[in-house]
């Protein structure tokens, strides 16, 4: 697996909790707010290879007045292959930073 492929699953990963947690990220843009990619990281401790079955757990590490973070797991058979971090902040239409709206804080 390219290292690369894995912020996309980390994307993935982001936009799944928040659905499960009953959020709409395209009500979120239809209203002007947008979350951008502030801050990442990633460590990896196993390479993946083709076929693997993996298991992505995303997590809510914190969330603050202005910014979220979130933390990432890529496992295979139970084997910790991969540990990312995020951090996101809100933007409007022209880019300004904006509070992390109240319903967030709980996801």
């Amino acid at each position: 697996l390219h290292h690369g492929n894995y912020l996309t699953f980390f994307e993935m990963g982001r936009t799944e909790l928040l659905r499960a947690n009953g959020g709409d990220y395209r009500k979120m843009e239809q209203e002007g707010l947008f979350v951008v990619v502030v801050k990442l990281d990633c460590r990896y401790h196993r390479p993946a290879r083709y076929d693997d079955l993996l298991r992505l757990q995303t997590t809510v590490v914190r969330v603050t007045p202005a910014k979220i973070e979130h933390e990432y797991r890529v496992f295979r058979d139970g084997e910790l292959l991969t540990v990312g971090h995020t951090t996101l902040a809100i933007v409007d239409r022209q880019g300004r930073v904006q509070p992390v709206p109240a319903w967030m804080h709980t996801q």
